[in-house]
């Protein structure tokens, strides 16, 4: 239980470093538009191989395709909705300047991160080791999500203090998250698990287009493909050690 809660905290510590590198040290946007692209290859290679590959191994492609079409669905509703409140761009650094839209940018922060989370638990179950793949790939693109949406946040007139009091209750979260994940779906069936990490996969995947993405682009221009694919190759390596 104990090492979900460490690894959860772990992958959610990335978006408080980047919360400090946007207060304290200047970066520009077309360094943080690689990271991202590179985090985007990695998310995108985690779900296809790591839970969506696993999914299918041993829950079935029907449970798997349910799992993650859900997934993708939550999602975007719920995305969609935060959006409306002023989080439709959290990942970038040009947020409107309201106090609500630097709410919504947390909560979508926060939206983020628990499936993500849940599965790094989840990891844990079957040989007591987490998955590395997963945990590299969320710890890599949530320091660029750190960077921008803190940057959103000081633009909606947030204090540094209150910032960083925002991302440790996003580290708190994941870490709570993981340990959920583990807890609760220590005796899960095959089934059930393969539902839940496509789940996770389909809300990763629709994460990554409809935010990631458009970032990483927007940051680099057309040389996001080219750390985009070289983040999808990290993530092959890492699956197949």
């Amino acid at each position: 239980m104990w090492n979900a809660v460490f690894w959860g905290g772990v992958s959610g510590s990335a978006v408080l470093l980047g919360a400090l590198a946007a207060l304290f040290v200047p970066i520009k946007k077309q360094i943080i538009g690689y990271i991202m692209a590179f985090g985007t290859g990695v998310l995108i290679g985690a779900a296809a191989y790591e839970l969506l590959g696993d999914s299918v191994r041993d829950g079935g492609i029907l449970a798997t395709s349910i799992g993650f079409i859900a997934g993708a669905a939550v999602f975007t509703v719920l995305d969609f909705l935060v959006s409306k409140k002023g989080a439709s761009s959290r990942k970038r650094s040009n947020h409107s300047s309201s106090k609500e839209a630097g709410l919504a940018i947390f909560i979508g922060t926060v939206m983020d991160a628990i499936p993500e989370s849940i599965m790094i638990g989840a990891s844990l179950i079957s040989g007591g080791t987490v998955s590395w793949l997963l945990v590299i790939a969320i710890f890599i693109s949530n320091i660029p999500e750190g960077l921008s949406s803190t940057t959103g946040l000081m633009n909606s007139h947030y204090s540094k203090k209150k910032i960083m009091a925002l991302w440790f209750s996003v580290l708190l979260i994941s870490a709570l998250s993981s340990m959920g994940g583990y807890l609760f779906l220590n005796h899960a069936s095959e089934a059930m698990m393969a539902g839940v990490a496509a789940f996770a996969g389909g809300g990763i995947i629709a994460m990554v287009a409809s935010t990631m993405m458009p970032e990483a682009y927007e940051d680099s221009g057309p040389i996001t493909g080219i750390f985009a694919a070289a983040g999808l190759l990290v993530s092959l390596v890492l699956d197949s050690m």
